[in-house]
């Protein structure tokens, strides 16, 4: 059984924002496990006293900030999360490539879930402008465009789509739905473009309305934008990989020389 607090109506702070602070830290205590369902509305009535605005104040700030989530006539829920994937610095080794492992599964073994690749898609096109720009590409300069969606323990987690040089892409399996061992970046390599050095954007947003349906996710949860340009050591931009993350699945960790 739950044990929550009772409200202190001798503070500065509202009725609402009191109850959704305990109900938050039952959630990040652990006392309120990933799944299970909150005390309903009329409970939390009863137990703090207060009127149903009050509690439906508390339970959508609790929404907003996606802790929790509502299903229409069975109540409210705290909000499953993929596993956590701490993303380090030297996910695109090369020794990991040699052994025929993409960055998403040396992910996967490092932190123990089971990885998963769907919504793929391969295609010519034309890049948008700040790719195009990234690669260095005269306009209307035709790229492979591979699009994809990765999954942790069956979660979506990922949605990525890379832009690549059709001219080094040409007859490689860099066209097909399977890339192989590797990856791209491997098969890059086997095309003489050896890598050198990546660089990353990071930034962060609310989702689109189509980036929720596809990441399966509610309001109130924010994702994650890394927008990484691969170099081979020519200084020639091979990749401009676009890729939006679920917030909450990720832990980005880069390493930085002290000089």
């Amino acid at each position: 059984m739950l044990q929550l607090g009772q409200i202190d109506r001798g503070l500065d702070q509202s009725p609402a924002k009191q109850i959704a602070a305990m109900l938050r830290e039952a959630v990040r205590s652990g006392a309120l496990a990933p799944g299970e369902q909150l005390p309903s509305e009329a409970q939390l009535i009863e137990h703090f006293g207060v009127a149903r605005m009050t509690v439906r104040n508390a339970l959508q700030e609790l929404r907003n900030e996606g802790l929790v989530m509502a299903e229409h006539g069975k109540g409210t829920f705290v909000r499953p999360m993929p596993p956590v994937r701490r993303m380090a610095s030297d996910r695109f080794a090369r020794k990991h490539r040699k052994d025929g492992k993409a960055a998403f599964l040396v992910e996967a073994d490092k932190v123990g879930y089971q990885p998963g690749v769907d919504q793929i898609s391969v295609s010519r096109g034309i890049p948008p402008r700040g790719v195009a720009e990234r690669l260095r590409l005269e306009p209307d300069t035709e790229v492979v465009i591979r699009a994809r969606r990765y999954l942790a323990d069956g979660r979506p987690v990922e949605t990525a789509v890379s832009y690549i040089p059709a001219a080094m892409a040409a007859g490689t399996r860099i066209e097909e739905p399977d890339s192989g061992p590797g990856g791209i970046y491997a098969r890059l390599e086997e095309q003489g473009h050896v890598l050198d050095k990546f660089t990353e954007e990071v930034g962060a947003r609310m989702p689109t309305p189509d980036e929720r349906r596809t990441l399966e996710i509610g309001d109130g949860v924010p994702v994650l934008l890394v927008l990484r340009t691969a170099y081979d050591t020519a200084g020639v931009a091979v990749e401009v990989c676009d890729t939006v993350k679920v917030a909450p699945a990720y832990l980005l960790e880069y390493d930085f020389p002290a000089r």
